[in-house]
Parts: structure tokens; C-alpha cells; sequence
């Protein structure tokens, strides 16, 4: 085994000229034997495979984002957020953090110019905006927003809960799913301030729990995906009189026919090329791949299959689209497939690797500074 991942390692390093990439994953560490909330992972492109190389002492690394300059990496954290500088290699430097002033965060994105953090408040239904300072520090807090009403579901969607928070491409408005509410709120954003406005509200189906955003690379479509529904929904998205315009073009299942009756869709990643969709299924634990349309934003579901593992939280297909990993949060493994997009198959590629409470993956391609 030893003598594999060693001449795994070489085979990655020898390939001069190529792209290399690492991969992040946060983690839960409650209940774990350390407090390693991020490992840092070597990607073996051609075999599909993660190797092992670091890990960082964090709590509870819920989630984790790069900013789009590509230098650094910023975590959610027990007492707030933390700042990461990519080194050599992929390696993390810690450069500081920052408290949101209010309970755990569990989402953060940056906007398109790398000068503002916006993380999002599942448990006290808030939105708190962050400057970030030009070393990728993390400076003081400019604006915080509470969601505030009644969901439908008393179990469940009594309060605000604000799961995911994503700017428009073009940087203008903040898009805020709230998997109480049933709702996405939509703020429009000063750049200089860093302070919000909402502006509109996309309202999604009763029950239905929108839990993830993400936006075409051309930004002219939406994806949402709701939880409790088990669906995508996909809107068109442009700018009428500087106001936001959103219009559903397309809701469609993540799951096949036959399915567990307490699936609940979780993640939501986009290709490298932007040519393809992945999302899971908790309970029902498998995997759907849809095929974009660019010019309609449309999907059509190519695969749904399961990933051997116990609810998958995160996943997403390797920078190849020939390969797969999924997160299962309670079965603590990562699992690796081989993709076939033409025959709308995977096959289990290798052993599990086993990662405690494992949430969410990123792949960095390593810029010529960090090779």
C-alpha cells in the first residue's frame, strides 16, 4: 500500500507541464478524535484517486470556498470565519479570522472582486457581510441582515434559515436561499460599502426547502435545489431598469422513479467545463448527473445511481468528468467512481477513504506560484 502511494505521489509530480490540482475537504469535528476540520489532498487526474498530504487543525470546517483570484481559501468555523493564504504545493498558511457576531455560519462565498465575504446563518437566520482586505485578511463586519417570518412546516421550517448566499456573476445582487422560508431572497449589493438591499424574493414550492445556488458561467441561469422536494429548479436571470429579473424555466427531480422515502437532495456542484450538474440524495444515497443546455439552461438527468456510502452531502466530478468522489457525512468515507457520461454509469474506483463527518470538497488547480 505504501509503495502505491508513493509512486502515486511520483507520477503526480513528474507530470511538468500539466495541470495539477489539490483538493480541500472540511469537515465536522464534534465527536471526532481531532480537531482536523480540512484535509488537503494530492488529485491523482488519471486514476481518480485523492492522496493524503495535510491537514489543518480547525473546528467544525463546515464549508469552505477559494476566493476567484485563486490565493486564498476561507473556512467556516465555530467562532466565526477563518483566512488561508495557498502556498506552495497547495499547502495552507493561516493569515487570521474573524467572528460574524452571531451562532455558527454554514456557507460563505466572496463576490466576484475578492473584496467582500458574505456567509450565511442556518441557525439564527442571518446574513453577515465581511470586507476582506487586500492580503486576503479578513477585516471588520459592514453589514448584517436577519431574515424574518414563519415557515409552513412547524417540525421543521418554523424559522429562517439561511443555507446558502451567492452573488450574481455580474456582481450585483446577493441571491440568499432560505430552507425555512421556502424562499430565495435577493439583495442588491454596494460594492463600496459592502451593504445590502433586498430587492425581490424568487419564491420556491411550499415545503420544498431551497438548500444550494449556483449560476451558469455565463450567469444567465439559476439553479436552486430544494431539499425536502428532491428537485432542481432553473430560472433565467437578467437585469430590466438596474432591477433583477428572475423567471422559472425548468423544475426537475433528482431522483429516479424508485427512490428511499426519506431522500432529501443535498448537494450541488457544476462541472469544471460548466457541461454538467451533480447533485445527491441523502436517504436515497446515490448521485445525479444532468447534461446543461447552454442556450435554454435546461437539464437533462443523465444518471442516477448510488455512491456507497451513507448520506453524501457533497458531491462532485473530478476537473476530467471521467471520475467521482462523494462526501457521506454518516457512514465517514469518501468514495470514488469511474464516469461514464456517454453510457450514464459509475463504477466504484478503489477503496473508501475514510474522512470523519466529512461535508463538503473543493479542487484547486495550483497556479504557476503554487506548482
Amino acid at each position: 500500500m505504501v509503495q502505491k502511494k508513493a509512486e502515486a505521489e511520483k507520477s503526480i509530480k513528474s507530470k511538468k507541464g500539466k495541470d495539477r490540482y489539490v483538493a480541500y475537504v472540511s469537515a465536522y469535528t464534534t465527536g471526532s478524535a481531532g480537531d482536523f476540520g480540512i484535509r488537503i489532498y494530492d488529485v491523482d487526474l488519471e486514476n481518480g484517486r485523492f492522496i493524503e498530504k495535510d491537514q489543518v487543525e480547525i473546528t467544525n470546517s463546515s464549508y469552505v470556498t477559494i476566493s476567484h483570484n485563486q490565493k486564498f481559501l476561507y473556512s467556516i468555523t465555530d467562532f466565526g470565519v477563518e483566512a488561508y493564504k495557498i502556498t506552495k504545493g497547495g499547502d495552507l498558511e493561516f493569515v487570521n479570522k474573524g467572528g460574524i457576531n452571531g451562532m455558527r455560519g454554514s456557507y460563505l462565498s466572496t463576490d466576484y472582486s475578492d473584496r467582500w465575504l458574505f456567509v450565511a446563518g442556518y441557525h439564527d437566520g442571518k446574513i453577515t457581510v465581511l470586507r476582506l482586505r487586500d492580503d486576503g485578511s479578513i477585516g471588520e463586519i459592514c453589514d448584517e441582515v436577519y431574515h424574518k417570518g414563519m415557515g409552513s412546516i412547524a417540525d421543521r421550517n418554523f424559522r429562517p434559515h439561511v443555507q446558502c448566499v451567492k452573488m450574481t456573476r455580474d456582481n450585483r445582487f446577493l441571491c440568499a436561499a432560505d430552507l425555512g422560508l421556502d424562499h430565495v431572497n435577493v439583495y442588491k449589493f454596494n460594492p463600496d460599502t459592502g451593504k445590502i438591499r433586498q430587492v425581490d424574493i424568487i419564491h420556491s414550492a411550499l415545503q420544498s426547502a431551497p438548500r444550494h445556488l449556483k449560476f451558469s458561467k455565463d450567469g444567465r441561469f439559476l439553479y436552486i435545489v430544494n431539499e425536502l422536494k428532491c428537485s432542481i429548479d432553473v430560472y433565467s436571470y437578467r437585469v430590466v431598469d438596474d432591477e433583477p429579473e428572475f423567471e422559472k424555466v425548468q423544475t426537475i427531480s433528482t431522483l429516479n422513479n424508485y427512490h428511499s422515502a426519506d431522500a432529501a437532495a443535498s448537494a450541488l456542484n457544476l462541472s469544471d467545463d460548466f457541461n454538467y450538474l451533480v447533485t445527491s440524495n441523502a436517504g436515497d444515497n446515490s448521485v445525479t448527473i444532468f447534461r446543461i443546455s447552454h442556450e435554454t439552461g435546461e437539464l437533462s438527468k443523465i444518471l442516477c445511481l448510488p455512491v456507497s456510502g451513507d448520506y453524501p452531502k457533497d458531491v462532485t466530478l473530478f476537473p476530467d468528468n471521467r471520475h467521482l468522489v462523494s462526501l457521506n457525512h454518516e457512514s465517514n468515507t469518501m468514495t470514488f467512481f469511474n464516469v461514464d457520461l456517454e453510457r450514464g454509469l459509475i463504477i466504484m474506483n478503489g477503496k473508501e477513504i475514510r474522512v470523519d463527518q466529512p461535508n463538503c470538497v473543493i479542487f484547486h488547480r495550483l497556479t504557476a506560484d503554487q506548482s
